[in-house]
């Protein structure tokens, strides 16, 4: 599918746009439940062509769906989880750290320091492998 879908008039128009299977589905579901009274406040047929949903996709409406920080915080606590680490740290304001930085050196090894010289202009080759 390329572009946007047009507002609806009806499932029978999907037959003519190029709409993956999973999408089209999507549409349908999104149409049918339209048609449920109990839903209309969701204008689900008006929004079936977006697959149902209301606006930008990382719109951030409390009334409608989750929101990206919800989403983000369920990430990072699925991740903590997985590393073994507590769900939750000793405040809200604390960073977990699960490993360390060590200094290791700065500048080029010999080696990337002669592939630079290699890929660098003629102009900026002078002196670039010897490391200064």
């Amino acid at each position: 599918m390329s572009g946007n879908l047009p507002h609806l008039g009806g499932t029978s128009e999907l037959a003519q746009w190029d709409i993956p299977v999973h999408a089209e589905q999507m549409i349908r579901t999104a149409w049918e439940l339209g048609a449920h009274p109990e839903l209309a406040d969701l204008k689900l047929r008006s929004w079936a062509h977006m697959l149902g949903f209301r606006g930008h996709f990382s719109s951030k409406t409390r009334n409608y769906s989750t929101t990206l920080a919800e989403l983000r915080q369920a990430r990072a606590d699925w991740q903590r989880l997985q590393a073994g680490a507590p769900a939750t740290g000793p405040d809200d304001t604390s960073t977990l750290v699960l490993s360390h930085w060590a200094f290791s050196g700065i500048g080029l090894t010999p080696e990337l320091a002669r592939l630079a010289a290699a890929v660098a202009p003629p102009s900026k080759r002078t002196g670039a492998a010897s490391g200064a």
